[in-house]
């Protein structure tokens, strides 16, 4: 049973910092890559980052150099500073199992299990 549960979304002002966390409740010792998502009313759900079975990490043009990927056991974070009106959306954390590369920024239907969402609203 795979469960993932995301934390730390909440309204800032423009310019301003949240971190989001994603915990990843999984069967011990199973390989897999948790990558984050997000998505803006009547938008579709577009991926945003994602670290890689060896660390490495790759971001969504729009959030490249204001938003940071990092792990640390069975936590995932977002760091994102300098968060604009156009970063308002539900955040999600996203699961595959198996080991994954950051060679293509995430795509949502290559994720098997999902959290439940975090919601981020930057004003201006």
């Amino acid at each position: 049973q795979v469960q993932l549960v995301e934390s730390g979304g909440g309204s800032v002002q423009a310019g301003g910092s949240l971190r989001l966390s994603c915990a990843a409740s999984v069967v011990s010792d199973t390989i897999y890559c948790v990558a984050w998502f997000r998505q803006a009313p009547g938008k579709e759900r577009e991926g945003v980052a994602l670290i890689d079975s060896y660390g490495a990490t790759i971001y969504a043009e729009s959030v490249k150099g204001r938003f940071t990927n990092s792990k640390d056991n069975a936590k995932n974070y977002l760091q994102m500073n300098s968060l604009n009106t156009e970063d308002t959306a539900m955040y999600y954390c996203a699961l595959r199992p198996g080991v994954c590369f950051a060679d293509v920024v995430p795509r949502p239907a290559d994720f098997r299990y999902w959290g439940q969402g975090t919601q981020v609203t930057v004003s201006s």
